[in-house]
């Protein structure tokens, strides 16, 4: 609940656009996170034996992000500006 309550407050803050647009560009942030980690277990021996699936689900995510990307017409500036304003608002 207390989400639902924070989420109103930015939509006041920001806006509706711009809050809906924060979200796109966090969302891309975490395919970013899974695309790092699974980049990761494609080094590690523990994952040989899966390395083909690991590799079909990086090139996966990579279209994902590319299509997200193009529906929300983001761009790498904007997801690099929003880690910094994140970073401003905690503050």
């Amino acid at each position: 609940m207390n989400s639902d309550k924070s989420d109103h407050i930015h939509l006041k803050k920001r806006g509706a656009k711009t809050f809906r647009r924060g979200r796109a560009l966090a969302f891309l942030e975490r395919l970013k996170l899974k695309r790092s980690t699974i980049q990761q277990q494609l080094d590690q021996p523990e994952f040989q034996s899966i390395q083909q699936i690991l590799v079909g689900e990086l090139k996966a995510i990579d279209m994902m992000m590319e299509e997200f990307k193009q529906l929300f017409e983001l761009d790498e500036t904007e997801t690099h500006n929003q880690k910094g304003c994140d970073q401003n608002e905690e503050n």
